[in-house]
């Protein structure tokens, strides 16, 4: 049986990730095997399940226990289960929980560079992307469009971020990601894997260019919405590739852009 607890009291400490903790204080960098994150509605948590993340508690809307998220339930039968009418609930969080249901998981082990990029032929670099729905985005389109994984800058949204995970239809956890270090250039390199740099430059490559469709491995790197990638980092990468457009349009979403460039560049 579930483990039901009514909600009558707002302020208990239990319900804090829901609505009181920031996104660095979910995070717990003072202690990350402290660490949670927010998984929203009930296909998003299965996601998560599947991949092998602890569920710490849930808060749901009454009528979801015997709808549709009641099987994640079944999955989960000692861990606590919070629960209101709608409207309480939106008090306690300041909106309405419009998926019904909201899981509070600890976070995974980080993954290394090696155990994410060992094998892959397709990768995709973040740099510095700071909105979380881009992040969001890009996970999702990653995941569809044939990425093998994800290697995020320190600079990065965290893809753990309640926004990021909620946009990526959970396929964050379907998908393989790491942390990069400053020097990433050359840690790819080492790894035998080219890069390219999605920027509008004189130099620029097209994306359909079949040099980049012949690389064995590949790194697609993607910066940052307002500013694009730094010089540095083009001049560290093997391509500098651009996506043609008409009608005078300069630029693209970054998420749009890295969903054109994954197709292209995929492996046949």
């Amino acid at each position: 049986m579930p483990n039901i607890i009514e909600i009558t009291d707002l302020n208990h400490p239990a319900l804090a990730p829901y609505f009181r903790l920031t996104e660095a204080q979910l995070r717990s960098r003072r202690n990350p095997d402290e660490g949670l994150f927010i998984a929203e509605s009930h296909k998003v948590i299965g996601h998560a399940l599947d991949a092998g993340c602890e569920p710490v508690s849930f808060l749901m809307e009454r009528r979801q226990i015997e709808g549709v998220s009641g099987v994640l339930l079944d999955r989960c039968p000692e861990t606590p289960v919070y629960t209101a009418d709608r409207e309480t609930l939106s008090k306690l969080t300041g909106y309405s929980l419009t998926r019904g249901c909201l899981c509070a998981m600890r976070r995974p082990r980080p993954k290394t560079l090696a155990e994410v990029a060992r094998s892959a032929r397709r990768v995709a670099v973040l740099d510095g992307i700071a909105d979380a729905a881009n992040v969001g985005a890009i996970l999702r389109s990653a995941a569809a469009l044939h990425m093998d994984a994800i290697l995020l800058s320190p600079s990065c949204c965290d893809p753990l971020h309640r926004r990021a995970v909620r946009v990526s239809m959970g396929t964050v956890f379907q998908i393989p990601w790491a942390r990069l270090d400053r020097d990433w250039p050359r840690q790819l390199r080492d790894l035998g894997i080219k890069t390219a740099a999605l920027a509008l430059t004189d130099r620029s490559v097209s994306v359909d260019d079949p040099r980049l469709a012949a690389e064995e491995r590949l790194a697609l790197v993607l910066g940052s919405e307002g500013d694009g990638l730094a010089p540095a980092v083009m001049e560290a990468c093997d391509y500098t590739v651009k996506i043609p457009m008409s009608h005078g349009v300069d630029s693209l979403n970054v998420a749009a852009a890295a969903a054109v460039a994954f197709w292209e560049l995929r492996l046949r």
